[in-house]
């Protein structure tokens, strides 16, 4: 667990990566049109091998003051791809922001995928 400190008068606070972490894919799964966050292979690797608990399609840096966010998503078939992942990063970076107090520097959105219903599924095999 990477935990990056802030010195105030008070003391120190200390917010690591799984926290910002956390709190992205919260206000991921929140934004409409998000079917499910996307775990890659290398994550599954890494899982294994490290016996981390890995946040499933986020990867954060936390600094001092600022974080980074890379999500990994699966998008509702039918949703205007472009505008779902606009609003993903509107969210997470208000989360993140109101939850921490970091700034947040970038998040950088990769769509892996496209989630169907159950009934668009069978009517694409059925076509088939």
């Amino acid at each position: 667990m990477t935990e990056e400190q802030l010195n105030t008068q008070e003391g120190n606070i200390r917010i690591s990566n799984d926290v910002v972490a956390t709190i992205a894919g919260l206000a991921a799964l929140e934004t409409p049109g998000i079917a499910a966050m996307s775990g890659g292979l290398s994550e599954g690797w890494a899982k294994r091998l490290s016996g981390k608990n890995v946040q499933k399609g986020i990867t954060v840096e936390v600094g001092q003051l600022e974080a980074a966010v890379d999500l990994r998503v699966i998008v509702m078939y039918g949703m205007p791809i472009q505008e779902v992942c606009r609003q993903l990063q509107l969210n997470v970076r208000e989360a993140i922001q109101n939850m921490t107090g970091l700034s947040i520097v970038e998040i950088n959105v990769k769509v892996e995928g496209v989630a169907f219903k159950d009934e668009e599924l069978e009517e694409i095999q059925r076509i088939k």
